[in-house]
């Protein structure tokens, strides 16, 4: 409007032209325009502004003005039609420089009308006010009658399909086939299930992750129990066993993270990686039938070979196929452990994040070994898939053939590292008698199943990792957490948000918002208030699940799952940046799977989980242990 006002009066003067008059009446009618349409979003953030997240009385009127920002948009969209007619008129003779910035005005009238239809289009809910039928009284009593009960379920099916819809445009670009499909619709059904309860917007769970990130660190700043810190005092054989594992893992690791191919090499080197790769696209490179998958220019293989400095004739198999359910994977041999590696790939394309999302839990019993077993579906499907292209074309019995007296070991990093863990428990049954040991991120099982892995697989977990605590359990509970806490906050949206933004950025003591929970007595805090109430329309299953502890109810959807084999987690002791590079110092220890039942707000939930941080953590323990060792023998 500024900009427009400035070009209005800059050429006032000069519209006595041949259809001047038609600009001139664009500029003032646009003017007057988007004075309406600024007056409108200011009372709509004005009144925005007013009552808390679970107090809307104050924010009564934003409907009416809402409605009335939506009607401003058909004059809106008229004007900037005539507004493109009038400049591509060819009566207009004025002069170039005003209709050149004329028509640089009707361009941006359109930019702003195609952002506001994408915004209205990301943000807007097709369910609207259907969401009631999902209170949980409402419910049972609406079942009662087959109308009623037709119209929930036509309800719950149009959620599906509204989610289905979104991942599948979010999935355009890639090829759908039948597997596909049954993905999407799994999905779909997974997060209607996760969201259809609750009645918060993005904002609500944004202002939510700050306020429990600050509560969570005043919690932290509080003084250990000392009986909780002798707990965690390792003794000394416990610390030279964690010392041989983090040896290995960081050994093991590098293969892990080789296996990201050129995106990981070209990340970790961003100034010489590519001038490399161009020398290495016209080497030779192994026959044709070593290597499935596209790999254009030598790329990710020249990345591979770069990373972990093995040798052309070190790989046995490389496979850079990717589909959802099949992850690229390689088999090398480590002249230097003595051992057959299998590294299984991470996260890396939307074929990928399907399989991450089929999070749907599938029995798993072990003859004579286990029962009532439970694991990730997408993940178990994923390991299938190695499992038959290392057994059934003969991959394995390739390698024991060459070198017969290696030991076996399968790594991955995040969806890599879950699918080896998968991957080892199904080999373990089958090859008895080889050595397996496993390096992972990601993978959630059962408890009895977590515990029958510890002789064999080894979790390595940095800080406060968001994949490795990710499960619909500890999901449920993040979102009863956001809940709770922001509904029982008494300070608007906008004050957490810019707070907690200030908070992340640049620190300092975690805020102290007053909440309608100071002053209450325990056995009133097991109780929901009528706000949380209100944001929450019904409990899901596992939602329940986590405040049951009755064993005799019927399983849930989603059981809580764990990490598996033993648990190494590494945590940032202190850190000292200078100008270009940080400074950060590591301690590790053995860990409890209950230690990842609950998710941890960070701003380092994300990072945490990369295969660079997780590499340089335990690099950076492997190097401090042979320095203490060089130290003692001298």
């Amino acid at each position: 409007w500024i900009g427009i006002l400035a070009l209005y009066t800059v050429h006032k003067g000069q519209f006595n032209c041949p259809g001047g008059g038609l600009l001139h009446s664009y500029l003032l009618v646009l003017l007057i325009l988007l004075a309406s349409i600024i007056c409108a979003l200011s009372a709509l953030v004005y009144v925005s502004m007013q009552g808390t997240i679970s107090n809307p009385g104050p924010r009564k009127s934003l409907p009416k003005l809402l409605y009335t920002r939506l009607l401003l948009c058909l004059p809106e969209f008229i004007w900037a039609v005539v507004g493109a007619v009038w400049v591509s008129d060819s009566s207009v003779h004025c002069e170039k420089a005003v209709v050149n910035a004329i028509t640089v005005t009707v361009i941006a009238s359109w930019v702003i009308i195609i952002f506001t239809i994408i915004g209205v289009v990301i943000v807007f809910d097709p369910l609207g006010g259907k969401k009631t039928f999902y209170f949980t009284d409402g419910v049972n009593r609406n079942l009662e009658s087959s109308q009623s009960g037709q119209l929930l379920y036509n309800v719950k099916s149009t959620a599906t399909r509204v989610w289905e819809k979104r991942i599948r445009l979010l999935c355009c670009c890639i090829v759908q086939d039948d597997d596909h499909r049954v993905a999407f619709t799994s999905i779909a059904e997974l997060f209607r299930a996760y969201f259809s309860d609750t009645d918060l917007v993005p904002s609500d769970i944004a202002a939510g992750l700050t306020l429990l990130h600050q509560e969570q660190d005043k919690m932290e700043s509080c003084p250990k129990d000392p009986e909780e810190v002798l707990c965690h005092s390792p003794s000394s054989v416990v610390t030279d066993d964690l010392d041989i594992e983090l040896e290995n893992a960081a050994h093991y690791m590098l293969f892990a993270a080789a296996a990201y191919g050129w995106p990981y090499y070209i990340y970790t080197n961003p100034f010489t990686a590519l001038c490399k790769l161009n020398g290495d696209c016209c080497r030779s490179r192994p026959t044709d039938s070593d290597i499935t998958g596209s790999d254009r220019h030598n790329f990710h293989f020249g990345s591979i070979l770069r990373i972990t400095g093995l040798q052309y004739r070190d790989f046995i198999h490389i496979s850079f196929h990717n589909k959802i359910y099949e992850i690229p994977f390689y088999v090398a041999l480590d002249h230097k452990k003595e051992a057959i590696v299998v590294a299984v790939r991470g996260t890396l394309s939307f074929e990928d994040i399907l399989t991450d999302l089929s999070a749907d839990c599938e029995d798993l019993t072990l003859e004579d070994v286990l029962e009532n077993g439970f694991v990730h579906k997408g993940i178990t499907q994923a390991a299938n898939y190695i499992y038959r292209k290392l057994i059934n074309d003969g991959i394995l019995n390739q390698a024991f053939t060459i070198a017969p007296e290696y030991k076996l070991v399968i790594v991955g990093h995040s969806l890599g590292g879950g699918t080896a863990s998968r991957t080892i428990i199904k080999l373990k049954l089958d090859i008895s008698l080889v050595y397996l040991k496993g390096v992972s991120s990601l993978f959630l099982l059962s408890k009895s199943l977590a515990d029958y892995t510890k002789h064999f697989i080894v979790s390595v977990i940095v800080g406060k990792d968001l994949v490795a605590r990710l499960s619909m359990p500890n999901m449920e509970d993040l979102k009863r957490r956001i809940v709770r806490i922001v509904a029982n906050c008494n300070r608007p949206k906008y004050q957490i948000l810019l707070r907690g933004c200030w908070y992340e950025v640049f620190g300092g003591d975690p805020d102290n918002f007053p909440t309608e929970l100071d002053g209450r007595n325990q056995d009133a805090l097991s109780q929901p208030l009528l706000a949380e109430e209100s944001l929450m329309v019904h409990r899901s299953p596992s939602y329940h699940a986590l405040e049951d502890e009755s064993h005799l109810n019927s399983p849930p959807q989603y059981p809580r799952l764990y990490l598996p084999g033993k648990i190494i987690h590494i945590v940032e002791e202190s850190s000292s940046r200078r100008l270009c590079s940080s400074d950060i110092k590591y301690s590790a220890r053995w860990s409890n799977e209950t230690t990842f039942s609950s998710i941890l707000i960070s701003p380092k939930m994300i990072t945490d989980h990369m295969p660079d941080v997780v590499l340089k953590a335990l690099n950076s323990l492997s190097q401090e242990h042979e320095s203490c060792i060089s130290c003692q023998t001298r």
